[in-house]
């Protein structure tokens, strides 16, 4: 039986290519579509969906993103999308986060433009295919395949400025690999709940923490709570804070902010262990929101998704720390 499945290009390094300098730039004649695939029962339908950057990517174009797939939904039985790799996490864990089809939903893209040596494009995007099509990606939730590796949107991270493995799962791990002949999962991605909304608006900072954080700095104290929508804080360790940036928060609070905290660190969970001033026991009884196994930037998006479905209250803090 023949598979039918959607590409959307968005743009980013995979459709880029470098001049003689060096530099790398857009083409306006996406390399992809030139390329051409041996594989078995398979209709591809490919749009050049958007031809932009990903660092010029933003909740709009994701929602944009979404609405195109829903629209399609029952004409075709996957989606891959090729994505500049610096906000490809993000998207895709939007997408994740939406109520998207019961099909294979796969995003990649590439480190190396199209005719630099050792250009990964387009193995990536055979490979992104090649998940796409088997029958045990649908219930996986969006998924992010590049170099080999199949990651879970929720988790999947860019670790690397360059490397062409920059893309893992911290704590986790990937959910499968992508072999010579095969697809293999050894994973499942936890169910979620997911949103059907028809925009997205809002304003939502992130804040690294660090040593001294308001000692007469006043980062967080110089936010305007009439002209953000929340925050998102990443706390030191395990989700602690400088005692004058945790009262800087309980301030922004009071005045109505929510505020969401991830650790800064690179793997583990943030939680409420220390019970001194600013740690995060005392963190959470003032009502910060400690989100599991989220980035800040994944973070992020959680709460803007969550306050344009309005919720608020304990449904917020339930979604946010569930």
């Amino acid at each position: 039986m023949t598979k039918k499945i959607l590409v959307l290009h968005t743009g980013g390094t995979i459709s880029m290519q470098a001049d003689d300098s060096g530099s790398v730039k857009p083409s306006t004649d996406n390399p992809m579509n030139h390329v051409g695939f041996e594989l078995d029962d398979v209709e591809l339908t490919v749009i050049d969906f958007f031809n932009i950057p990903s660092p010029h990517i933003t909740p709009y174009h994701m929602m944009a993103l979404y609405h195109k797939i829903r629209e399609t939904t029952g004409q075709y039985d996957g989606v891959v999308i090729t994505h500049g790799t610096d906000t490809l996490e993000e998207t895709a864990y939007f997408l994740d986060t939406m109520a998207i089809p019961d099909i294979p939903i796969v995003l990649t893209g590439a480190m190396r433009s199209s005719n630099e040596l050792g250009s990964d494009g387009i193995y990536n995007y055979l490979s992104a295919l090649r998940v796409a099509i088997h029958p045990k990606a649908a219930d996986k939730g969006v998924l992010v395949v590049m170099n080999d590796e199949i990651h879970a949107a929720k988790y999947v991270t860019k670790t690397h400025t360059t490397n062409v493995a920059t893309f893992n799962t911290p704590t986790h791990g990937p959910l499968g690999i992508v072999m010579k002949h095969d697809i293999l999962f050894f994973k499942t991605a936890e169910p979620r709940v997911r949103f059907d909304l028809n925009q997205i608006s809002g304003t939502v900072p992130i804040i690294k923490a660090y040593a001294g954080m308001g000692l007469g700095e006043g980062i967080i104290s110089l936010l305007d709570p009439d002209k953000i929508d929340g925050v998102v804080i990443e706390a030191l360790g395990a989700g602690n804070l400088p005692p004058e940036a945790a009262q800087e928060l309980v301030r922004l609070m009071a005045k109505g902010v929510p505020v969401v905290l991830v650790s800064r660190c690179f793997n583990g969970i943030a939680e409420p262990v220390y019970a001194y001033d600013g740690g995060g026991v005392k963190l959470a009884e003032s009502g910060v929101m400690f989100v599991k196994e989220l980035n800040s930037q994944k973070a992020r998006l959680k709460l803007l998704i969550a306050l344009n479905a309005g919720l608020k209250g304990q449904d917020l803090k339930e979604y946010i720390e569930g």
